[in-house]
């Protein structure tokens, strides 16, 4: 089946689509569910993650956050998630970009202006402080901007990112979902063997990326993973000190790896080795 993921933005409505598209569809939701693995993963209390993803952590948290492994460690589990089967719609996470490249999976932008999204905030938290109200929303967009242009290279505000532009100035709950349910019974968004494929090649490369990054002796490492039906190729330099038999070890342990190719290069002295197994 067909796989939503939609995008978080501070009072524009979209946690309610997503709720209400949920419901239609039967399907689960997955929306604040991977704090806990990231958490543990990184070793941070839940409420850090969520604060320095939401554009409020103090200058103590920003220091202190492994912005690298956060990335890494949120597209292993995010992509876990939609590889599982049971979720109908991924609210935030990046999702929308992580899995654009998937052909049965719904890449959903809900929007709307800022003044819109101010007064709603202003109403849902009882307060006339709309000063106040807009700096926090001002402080969730620039996060939000940056982690994505730090992860995926875009301007995430930009439509052709999406499949679905939805803006809820106008257009209600219900019809958001209307048009969101319109275009999963298109034959473009239906799920297929080899779109299946690409989504497990995205997720063996991420889970490849994230042991790397969680083991010892690896964790300096930042190369280019390419996955292939279970044929992982690791390429591009390692700094002198890495060992490329243990990047080439901590990849063939991942679950799903059926073979290893290593093409990289020690920067030092100029080696080259290539490895099949």
């Amino acid at each position: 089946m067909p796989l939503v993921a939609m995008t978080r933005e501070m009072g524009s409505l979209g946690q309610e689509v997503a709720a209400r598209l949920s419901d239609r569809l039967r399907r689960k939701l997955v929306h604040h569910e991977i704090v806990g693995q990231l958490a543990s993963k990184m070793r941070l209390q839940q409420s850090h993650v969520i604060r320095f993803l939401d554009g409020k952590s103090g200058m103590w948290e920003r220091l202190t956050t492994d912005k690298t492994s956060l990335s890494i460690f949120t597209a292993a589990e995010t992509l876990d998630i939609a590889e599982s089967g049971e979720v109908g719609v991924i609210h935030g996470w990046g999702g929308a970009h992580l899995l654009r490249s998937v052909p049965h999976v719904l890449c959903v932008r809900v929007c709307a202006p800022r003044a819109v999204r101010v007064r709603r905030m202003m109403e849902r938290l009882g307060t006339n402080d709309g000063e106040f109200v807009e700096h926090e929303i001002k402080l969730s967009d620039e996060a939000h901007t940056a982690i994505t242009r730090r992860r995926f290279g875009i301007d995430w505000h930009q439509p052709e990112h999406y499949d679905l532009v939805l803006n809820t100035e106008r257009l209600t709950i219900d019809e958001c979902v209307d048009e969101v349910e319109k275009l999963l019974t298109d034959p473009a968004f239906q799920e297929t063997a080899e779109s299946r494929q690409t989504l497990a090649d995205l997720g063996l490369q991420a889970r490849v990326r994230a042991a790397l990054r969680q083991d010892p002796r690896t964790r300096a490492a930042l190369i280019t993973i390419a996955a292939d039906q279970g044929r992982v190729t690791l390429s591009g330099m390692l700094e002198d000190g890495l060992n490329q038999n243990d990047v080439a070890d901590v990849a063939a342990r991942v679950a799903g790896v059926k073979d290893v190719a290593i093409d990289l290069r020690i920067i030092g002295p100029t080696r080259r080795l290539h490895i099949d197994g």
